[in-house]
């Protein structure tokens, strides 16, 4: 069959990767992509949100199947606008219509349809322009730390935690009268601060049935032991240790099952992916968000370990069929190490050359590349913060860890980053 795979990052390369070894992928198609999917699939320079390029793509090259990995279109009704096309309804796709993609795309929506289908998550409440001094006077009322987000899309950096009330003050003002985060903090969510190990469950939805995969932790920050401004991920850990058989059951009959059925029950349809941001906090799950789509990096983790057909899956979840799908994973660990562009997560470098790459991976990693466009003469270079995903392979999490920073260290250009920690946290933790 003909694939299209949206996106460009990361997550989109290990989803390309993935595909192209099923018995029935034959022709798979990456818009916009980059310089990795290029090398195992064809390009398409069509924009995500270019919804009627991308609909007429599907019927020029009959298309099969539509996989969209990023959450942007998904939040802006691409499905919507297929279901809404008679050419291009019965395209099986994967990825929730507008509505169901609320869940990522409005913090306040999915704190509500929590609160309604009794899904345990942080206390909150939202505010906006019109309430500012409402907020203020609420910031006062809470412990320490205060949790602020912005209610919508901010490429995962618009999460703040402040220590103090007086930063608490200036960041809720900055977000709602200064539009730091644009549009996405019209509104702001004061959470309450959860304390715990935090891990990532992804769930596959073909609108009633699920199956759920590899969990994942994933590093938020920028930098070493968890500081600096947040980012869209630095790296990840499949499995996570602490999430063992008790643990999990507890997320499936606390949060996995009440979420599917909080969607069925408020009509909401909904095929593809949904992530679940958790903390275990004392041996409970609390959810502290959800969104419409696989995370990166924790895709690039979660994916190597995944053993069955993984087009199977996503074809399953296009055409209702999931329940006749048997997952099979790996017991073996994957650790995620990414490579950043200097200055990132504020403004960064452009169009570097990047050296290494063709030494790299072993049959102990892999090389996912995201920021990255051909250059001439064979040459990759950087074109975004996030800009290469290293996964190590492993029986053990050392191992993977090991073989995850033995291939970053073959690779460079100028100005490149990366955390030095991934994964020492568990190490610590299972001491």
């Amino acid at each position: 069959m003909n694939i299209l795979l949206i996106g460009s990052g990361g997550r989109e390369h290990a989803f390309a990767w993935k595909i192209t070894q099923s018995i029935h992928c034959k022709k798979l198609f990456i818009a916009p992509g980059n310089a990795g999917t290029a090398t195992i699939g064809e390009n398409v320079p069509i924009s995500v949100t270019d919804f009627k390029r991308l609909g007429s793509f599907c019927l020029e090259n009959q298309i099969s199947l539509v996989v969209v990995g990023p959450e942007e279109p998904l939040v802006n009704g691409l499905r919507d606008y297929f279901e809404a096309t008679d050419e291009l309804k019965n395209i099986p796709f994967v990825g929730p219509g507008k509505i169901g993609a609320q869940l990522e795309g409005s913090k306040d929506f999915s704190k509500k349809f929590m609160a309604r289908h009794g899904i345990p998550t942080a206390a909150s409440q939202t505010f906006t322009k019109e309430s500012v001094e409402e907020g203020i006077a609420f910031i006062q009322k809470q412990p320490l730390p205060i949790v602020l987000k912005a209610d919508g899309l901010a490429a995962g950096k618009g999460v703040l935690i402040c220590d103090n009330y007086e930063q608490a003050q200036n960041e809720f003002n900055a977000m709602l009268l200064e539009n730091k985060f644009g549009a996405a903090s019209a509104k702001v969510v004061i959470e309450e601060f959860l304390e715990g190990i935090e891990l990532s469950v992804f769930v596959a939805v073909d609108g009633s049935e699920y199956i759920v995969l590899p969990e994942a932790k994933d590093y938020k920050r920028i930098g070493d032991g968890d500081t600096g401004p947040n980012t869209g991920g630095m790296g990840a850990v499949s499995p996570v240790p602490f999430a063992d058989g008790e643990f999990m059951q507890k997320v499936r009959e606390r949060v996995v099952m009440p979420t599917i059925l909080g969607l069925m029950k408020d009509h909401i349809p909904y095929q593809g992916f949904i992530f679940v941001g958790l903390m275990n906090k004392a041996g409970d799950p609390f959810v502290i968000e959800y969104n419409v789509r696989m995370g990166d990096p924790e895709t690039q983790a979660v994916l190597p370990r995944i053993k069955s057909d993984f087009l199977e899956l996503l074809m399953s979840i296009g055409t209702k069929t999931l329940g006749q799908y048997t997952l099979s994973v790996a017991t073996s660990t994957a650790t995620t190490v990414v490579m950043v562009a200097k200055g990132y997560p504020d403004a960064y470098e452009k169009g570097k050359i990047i050296e290494g790459l063709n030494v790299a991976a072993t049959e102990n990693s892999l090389v996912f590349h995201a920021g990255t466009v051909s250059g001439g003469s064979g040459t990759v270079h950087t074109a975004g913060g996030r800009v290469l995903g290293i996964t190590g392979l492993g029986e053990e999490i050392p191992d993977a860890i090991s073989n995850a920073y033995a291939c970053v260290e073959k690779i460079s250009w100028d100005g490149a980053n990366y955390r030095k920690d991934i994964g020492q946290d568990i190490l610590l933790l299972q001491k």
